[in-house]
């Protein structure tokens, strides 16, 4: 039976110290500087491909492991079909019990509620604040640097390059290239 533990946080700039030392008894960690939302794990990917039978998956916050409800039953499906315990310390709850398959879902469907109720409340205030004249939308920032991107685009620069220079992510960088190719 191995320990594997699983770290994440959603930016470069944020630590990963305070998981680490939570996941100290863990025999092997993987770890991810990437956002929740993303569907591009590759350390969580090598994790679930590693663990075998009698292994626990050891993380410090449900969050720091799935998106979603969905998400967090795929996960937990998957485990329990090759016979691999999930812990999340900050709530207690340990899979290899039923109460804790119990509790694991549970949460997992309060979570989304959540998120879900939020968004709507969100979407109230800015219908809202637009009927007052109020609310104007997020500012463009990527695409308001098309034109430098074409620029350096045309100069040959590769993708990395033109992101570091305009100081936007290489996502937008392909995003402003591929909507005028169009």
């Amino acid at each position: 039976m191995a320990l594997v533990g699983y770290a994440r946080v959603s930016t470069v700039g944020q630590s990963l110290d305070t998981q680490l030392q939570a996941l100290a008894e863990c025999s092997k960690i993987f770890q991810e500087k990437v956002s929740g939302a993303s569907d591009d794990r590759p350390q969580l990917a090598l994790l679930l491909d590693c663990v075998n039978e009698g292994d626990v998956v050891m993380v410090t916050k449900l969050d720091r492991l799935a998106r979603n409800t969905r998400h967090l039953l795929e996960i937990s499906e998957y485990l329990q079909q090759r016979q691999v315990a999930l812990r999340i310390l900050n709530l207690g709850v340990d899979t290899s019990t039923p109460t804790g398959k119990l509790m694991l879902t549970m949460i997992g469907a309060i979570a989304t509620f959540e998120r879900e109720l939020m968004l709507e409340r969100q979407a109230e205030g800015i219908e809202l604040a637009k009927r007052r004249g109020a609310y104007k939308g997020r500012k463009p920032t990527a695409m308001a640097k098309g034109r430098e991107v074409l620029a350096l685009a045309k100069r040959g620069l590769p993708r990395a390059e033109i992101a570091r220079q305009t100081g936007i992510s290489i996502s937008s960088v392909q995003r402003i290239l591929r909507t005028t190719e169009k």
